[in-house]
């Protein structure tokens, strides 16, 4: 392209992403220096290259899927966030009496009243974290709580039902006896040195120990697979306020994937770059209709995602700026901040 038909997409882009309506020739001709019929000539090459659409409203043009990905690609510059915004957003980073993931989830809440679009964080545990105690929690009608804990704070808990046959003290006495020998072990050695160590110990000292083996095996094959079960979505209903999604079959499409875990979970399944990804349209393995800004952390033994999921006529430069701001704070290291 010349460097012409560059400003012309530039111009016609960030004009589309505020108005949300078509752009016409004679509104770029003060911004260009150039005449109408010279910018419709520049628009019809653009068009010609898949660049922008046309759209059947009106003469004026909008950017296609293509169009937004050159502009993000080369003529997008990411926009600084401003004071007061980045006071926000480092006053909750720096609140060392808030745990890693109540952070970022009151981060993800700021990001949408920020940006008016929806965000998303999907947190994983890391297996960087290691076993520091585990508890039992008798409950009414012979349930209990089985409750993980490990040496970054993350906790997690599984509930089951005793058979009458089988007495709590047990229980308490195998759990005492895996704290004795597993504290400090790493989570994802736990399930095979309680197999293999464990089970011979309380098979001689606990009568039914096979049912209450079967507990904390279960209790930590749940903590492994729900490493990456953390979802905390915010803001979903502002794409109700794009007029991009009037349609009622598109935004209860789109609506009803915020509510299912599998829709949700492929935002996370691409492989990303460091720092911040951009997917539109198709390439977001979310909506065709949305694009999704995202980026990656991994600190104190939690890793995940944060997005950042709205129209594909986004405030890129805005966003963009946001999660390189955020991706900073993240990934500082604790003697940095």
């Amino acid at each position: 392209m010349t460097e012409r038909q560059s400003k012309l997409l530039k111009e016609i882009v960030e004009s589309y992403i505020k108005t949300a309506k078509p752009v016409g020739s004679k509104s770029l001709c003060k911004k260009l220096k150039c005449s109408s019929a010279t910018i419709r000539n520049e628009m019809a090459h653009l068009e010609d290259l898949g660049l922008l659409e046309k759209n059947h409203i009106s003469s004026g043009r909008i950017p296609s899927e293509a169009g937004y990905k050159y502009y993000v690609t080369n003529l997008m510059k990411p926009k600084e966030l401003s004071v007061s915004d980045a006071g926000k957003l480092q006053t909750i980073f720096r609140n060392h009496d808030l745990a890693l993931s109540d952070a970022i989830e009151a981060c993800v809440e700021i990001i949408s009243e920020m940006t008016s679009y929806t965000s998303i964080v999907l947190g994983k545990n890391s297996l960087e974290n290691a076993l520091q105690q585990v508890n039992i929690i008798p409950l009414q009608n012979g349930n209990i709580v089985a409750l993980v804990c490990t040496d970054q704070g993350i906790v997690q808990n599984k509930q089951f039902t005793l058979s009458k046959n089988i007495n709590i003290n047990e229980v308490v006495k195998t759990c005492e006896i895996i704290n004795k020998m597993l504290i400090g072990t790493p989570i994802n050695e736990v399930s095979t040195r309680l197999e293999y160590e464990i089970k011979p110990i309380i098979a001689q000292k606990i009568e039914q120990y096979e049912t209450i083996f079967s507990i904390f095996s279960k209790t930590f094959q749940d903590f492994a697979s729900k490493r990456d079960e953390t979802i905390h979505v915010s803001g979903k209903n502002y794409l109700l306020q794009e007029p991009e999604y009037n349609d009622v079959d598109k935004i209860r499409n789109i609506l009803n994937k915020f509510e299912d875990r599998s829709f949700i979970e492929k935002i996370d399944s691409t492989k990303d770059n460091d720092g911040v990804n951009i997917y539109i349209g198709k390439d977001s393995e979310f909506d065709p209709n949305v694009t999704v800004i995202k980026t990656t952390y991994k600190k104190n033994g939690e890793e995940g995602t944060i997005a950042i999921i709205g129209p594909k006529r986004m405030e890129y430069d805005r966003v963009v700026g946001l999660l390189t701001f955020i991706n900073k704070e993240l990934n500082k290291e604790d003697s940095d901040e």
